[in-house]
């Protein structure tokens, strides 16, 4: 039986806690989907070509993981997909009660879909795209936190 599952996210931008992630689903999955969401409520700063194409050049290197945007629920997704599991990234403690919501309403929407957290090395857990985005629109140095190719997007919007 292949081990498939879907790590959603609007990925705006994508993060070395976001790519710690998926490394570790590599190893652990035959196949991952990285699921860029369409953002809905979110006003993303990157378009959804735009993060789609950040992530698949992050991920280039391993062979089991698959980039691509999707709208609608993650669960009706993971079931096109054959995904039986779900995963979500967990950084800090104020990120349980939300995906432990969203967790137990995927459950309820379908229960052939399993949600499994995961998180970030603790030098990662304190990343988020938001604060990303913050310090790069006030002139400080992204590279420790995000890949190469992201440092370039971003810099190319906040020059505009």
């Amino acid at each position: 039986m292949t081990r498939i599952a879907v790590y959603p996210g609007t990925f705006d931008p994508v993060t070395y806690g976001h790519l710690d992630v998926i490394k570790r689903m590599s190893s652990l999955f035959d196949k991952v989907y990285v699921a860029v969401a369409h953002s809905g409520e979110k006003s993303p700063l990157f378009s959804l070509t735009e993060r789609v194409d950040m992530m698949t050049q992050a991920v280039s290197e391993y062979d089991n993981v698959h980039v691509e945007d999707f709208e609608g629920l993650v669960v009706d997704y993971a079931i096109k997909k054959s995904a039986k599991v779900v995963v979500r990234g967990l950084r800090m403690i104020s990120d349980f009660e939300y995906e432990f919501q969203m967790a137990l309403t995927n459950r309820k929407l379908n229960t052939r879909i399993e949600t499994v957290f995961m998180m970030p090395n603790e030098s990662y857990s304190y990343l988020s795209s938001k604060l990303i985005k913050e310090v790069a629109r006030l002139g400080a140095d992204i590279s420790p936190f995000v890949p190469e190719n992201v440092v370039r997007k971003i810099s190319e919007k906040y020059k505009q």
